[in-house]
């Protein structure tokens, strides 16, 4: 605590950075433990490589090779789709078990961080935010100016793309073929 009120007597933009530096301590916190939970079992290697099988083997099956390429593998094309959507809601299931314990460490880190940072500005927007934004970005702080910036605001900002980033880094990035098939899928408009 000492450390913060050194900071922040001796830089500008020190509550800004606090922040960001506790996001990214808490990104990290948070990929240690998704680590431990969900990346180094055998469960989740199993239903990754099953992901990166079947998307491999539906993109091959998807590309025109001819024809009449697409005309032969309906089923088979259906087949590995539906494999793909069971294993991606295999996985997402899976990682569900750690997300509980990682939004209990943000909830707590954010609460830290509102107790400590509680009506300050602890940045200045290069830009005029509008309707919503603004009022995300202002939450909490008195007077108009609408370039000042909440700890909430930058909190969010930070923590989203820091713990994208360093899944990106680390590996554990969503498999490929996974992309819009959460526990929530659009809907398949072939069943339409």
């Amino acid at each position: 605590m000492a450390a913060l009120r050194f900071l922040s007597s001796t830089f500008r933009y020190a509550d800004g950075l606090t922040v960001l530096w506790i996001s990214l301590l808490t990104a990290v916190v948070c990929e240690t433990i998704s680590y431990f939970v969900i990346y180094r079992s055998s469960s989740y290697k199993h239903l990754r490589s099953s992901i990166d099988k079947a998307s491999k083997k539906l993109d091959s099956l998807k590309k025109p090779s001819g024809a009449s390429a697409t005309s032969k593998n309906p089923k088979k094309i259906d087949r590995f789709e539906s494999s793909l959507k069971e294993s991606t809601r295999d996985l997402s299931m899976f990682k569900f078990k750690s997300g509980f314990v990682v939004a209990i460490v943000l909830v707590v880190v954010f609460a830290f961080l509102n107790s400590m940072f509680e009506g300050k500005v602890v940045a200045k927007l290069p830009f005029r935010p509008f309707g919503l934004i603004y009022k995300m970005s202002h939450r909490g702080l008195q007077g108009d100016d609408a370039t000042d910036c909440s700890m909430a605001f930058l909190y969010f900002l930070c923590s989203i793309s820091i713990r994208t980033n360093l899944q990106k880094l680390l590996g554990f990035s969503p498999p490929r073929g996974s992309g819009n098939m959460g526990l929530f899928p659009m809907p398949d408009p072939k069943s339409n």
